[in-house]
């Protein structure tokens, strides 16, 4: 089944293999002429009424005093790799934001709870794995929204990925174009959009070959047994009705297959079936991913109302299979594990302008899900001290499904007591049920104050709501693995809770001259049920549990100058994020490590104190050079996360060339380095909460990419 639907929408989606027009380079007018064609004017009228509508659009989710850091074609053609950079690496570049390994990202200090959004609506969430589901390549520009949110934002609370994508109105044409480089990277992808009639559409692909997929367990240049090959599609069709409405359909599919890396010289603990040898180099373990969503959405405007509806559905998948003999041998269990999620709802945002000073906003948003855990393990018995009797593997079924959902309705009014000052206020009611059902209304208050044109303040306050993920929470069944190797030194598992927080934000931004930015931001959170996760297993699959108290606490630094051809950015961020007594799941624990983290405050696994990342460009005739840079102090490492890992900078280079060939057409040449200087260095080390083996960044990698413009 599962199959069976990605390879359906990937169908609707289009296939093919190759790239799209450059984003920085402006779209062509259309040519004057004295006579103007009917399909001409048609074209033209969808053009301007789909740009109104997107204005409108913004009108109904507006951030309202949230700390928002949007970057533009212009920023997302001149990282590293430009529009073929993995998704992650570009939210990377924003402030406040550590890398992970996995492909994880952490902002201000939390796992996960971040949000994303396609054109301002909710995107279901999926199973977290390696893969990037969204792309680099079809956005037109990207915000993460953060600190105090307003009310219409719920769920997940940590941050806002708001995307908005290319649409046929304004990216007419196509673009074919090929990526090779380092870890035998092959990546053909493409790009197509248009106007026909009243319907725009926008068609993009990839396909993606490497040999590192995952981060290598080794700080080797040549990681073992760690190829990838992933497809991606994304489409979307925006027929307009008349001036004032619009349908917009979305479809995706995405599939990922990875090998697990190996680490080699390792030595057997366990015998199986008279074998006790086995080249750790050789193991065979590997993941498959695979997810799906379509959205349709209707949008209204007229001059004092606003409306957005839209309705969803979402499958998500991951498969990870284990290499039966090295994995008993090494680790005395072997576990076959098949998790899914399918989701559907319907989420609707409304504003309306009640006079020149007030704009009043509500709408609701719902998903209903069912989740599905599979697994065949294999163990072995053990005595009551923990040896090995029997090296005949016992064969394990444990099958479980939770059905869940989410519900939230908002209402806020945006007040403009002058020009100059902005209060939002107003508040949301969201009731979850994953194993509990819980509830929770939640004040927002936002003020924003503008005493000069180029200078702005924020102050924020928001009580959040979060459920922990459906498809994240143990479904495991403990008393199944008793007198085995897979038994749990505890027995304990409560119920994996919402988390519930009462969150500060403040900030100012100054604009010097006509190309200097510069913003400072500081924020606050205190928790109860503090929701992290980490792996725990051997399959690379994360499970979710609570800490009862949570503290976070942290500010960034932001700056950007643009001045003709030349720009530049820097973020700094700086965070501390701890926990006390894990309060659900608590099997999942050492015992030692449980005991210790009841009566003491421990840094979450993911607390980086600083994080930073920048770089400047330079466009010169049909030349642009490109440089950046990430830093990371070091995440935490050791028992109760006690330590932390090293810290770690890199740089990254980038040329391209435009050739104009005459009307549309064009050929693009670029080349990248990435870790310029070959810097080697640890993400993780294997120790720690919920973390399993050691992670290395990766090394230095050389990127050539050919584009077609037609």
């Amino acid at each position: 089944m599962k199959q069976f639907l990605a390879i359906s929408i990937a169908m609707l989606n289009g296939a093919g293999i190759a790239l799209a027009q450059d984003a920085a380079s402006p779209s062509p007018s259309p040519s004057p002429s004295a006579t103007v064609s009917a399909g001409t004017a048609t074209a033209e009228n969808v053009v301007v009424t789909s740009q109104e509508l997107d204005v409108s659009r913004e009108q109904i989710v507006p951030s309202l005093g949230a700390t928002r850091y949007t970057v533009g074609p212009d920023r997302l053609n001149q990282q590293a790799q430009g529009e073929d950079a993995p998704f992650n690496q570009t939210i990377l570049r924003f402030p406040g934001v550590a890398q992970d390994s996995f492909g994880q990202l952490h902002v201000r200090g939390e796992h996960a709870n971040l949000q994303y959004r396609i054109n301002d609506v909710l995107l279901p969430e999926g199973i977290s794995g390696f893969g990037q589901e969204l792309s680099t390549r079809f956005a037109d520009n990207v915000s993460l929204i953060t600190g105090a949110l307003p009310a219409q934002f719920g769920f997940r609370t940590t941050g806002v990925i708001d995307v908005h994508t290319k649409t046929g109105a304004e990216f007419a044409g196509g673009e074919a174009s090929v990526q090779v480089g380092s870890f035998d990277t092959v990546m053909p992808s493409f790009e197509y959009g248009g106007v026909t009639g009243q319907l725009a559409y926008y068609l993009t692909g990839s396909y993606l070959h490497n040999g590192i997929g995952i981060e290598n367990p080794t700080p080797s240049d040549s990681p073992i047994h760690d190829n990838t090959d992933q497809f991606k599609s994304f489409d979307y069709f925006s027929y307009i009705i008349n001036d004032s409405s619009r349908f917009v359909l979305m479809l995706s599919g995405n599939y990922s297959n990875f090998q697990i890396p190996n680490t080699p010289g390792l030595t057997p603990s366990f015998v199986a079936i008279g074998r006790s040898t086995f080249d750790s180099a050789k193991l065979d373990q590997n993941q498959a991913e695979n997810s799906a969503y379509g959205i349709l959405t209707y949008q209204k405007k007229s001059d004092v109302f606003n409306l957005q509806a839209s309705l969803f559905t979402r499958y998500s998948g991951v498969l990870f299979r284990p290499d039966d003999t090295g994995d008993l041998l090494f680790n005395g269990v072997a576990s076959r594990v098949d998790r899914e999620i399918y989701t559907n709802g319907a989420e609707l945002d409304t504003s309306y302008r009640l006079d020149e000073r007030n704009t009043f906003r509500a709408g609701f948003f719902v998903n209903g899900s069912d989740a599905s855990v599979a697994t065949v393990t294999s163990v072995f018995p053990v005595d009551a001290s923990g040896n090995q009797t029997s090296d005949i593997p016992l064969r394990i079924v444990d099958n479980s499904t939770l059905g869940g959902y989410f519900a939230g309705i908002y209402l806020q009014d945006e007040w403009k007591p002058f020009d100059q000052l902005t209060i939002n206020f107003g508040g949301r009611f969201d009731l979850a049920k994953t194993v509990l059902a819980e509830s929770q209304f939640s004040p927002r208050i936002n003020i924003v104050y503008t005493p000069r044109d180029k200078t702005g303040l924020h102050v924020g306050y928001a009580r959040y709501f979060t459920p922990p993920p459906l498809e994240n929470v143990d479904q495991s069944t403990i008393a199944k693995f008793a007198g085995t190797t897979n038994e749990s030194a505890i027995s304990l598992d409560s119920p994996v809770k919402a988390e519930r927080a009462h969150y500060f934000d403040a900030g100012v931004t100054q604009k010097i001259g006509d190309g200097f930015q510069i913003g400072l931001d500081g924020f606050y959170k205190q928790a109860r049920n503090v929701l992290d996760e980490g792996q725990f297993g051997q399959a690379l699959i994360r499970s979710s549990f609570n800490y009862r108290q949570g503290e976070i606490y942290g500010g960034e630094l932001t700056a950007s100058y643009t001045h003709g051809g030349f720009s530049s950015y820097l973020n700094v961020g700086g965070e501390h994020a701890q926990g006390r007594h894990v309060s659900s799941a608590q099997f999942l624990f050492d015992p030692d490590e449980l005991a210790y983290i009841r009566n003491h405050w421990v840094f979450l696994d993911h607390d980086q104190r600083v994080s930073g990342s920048g770089g400047v460009s330079y466009s010169w005739n049909d030349w642009t050079f490109s440089a950046d840079a990430l830093y990371g102090n070091g995440l935490r490492r050791g028992f109760a996360n006690t330590q932390k890992n090293h810290s770690y900078e890199t740089l990254n280079l980038g040329v391209e060339k435009r050739l104009a060939l005459g009307g549309r057409q064009a050929i693009k040449v670029r080349f990248d380095v990435t870790n310029l200087l070959d810097k080697t260095y640890e993400l993780r080390d294997g120790s720690g909460i919920g973390v399993g083996a050691p992670q290395f960044g990766q090394r230095r990698r050389f990127y050539g990419t050919v584009a077609f413009d037609f």
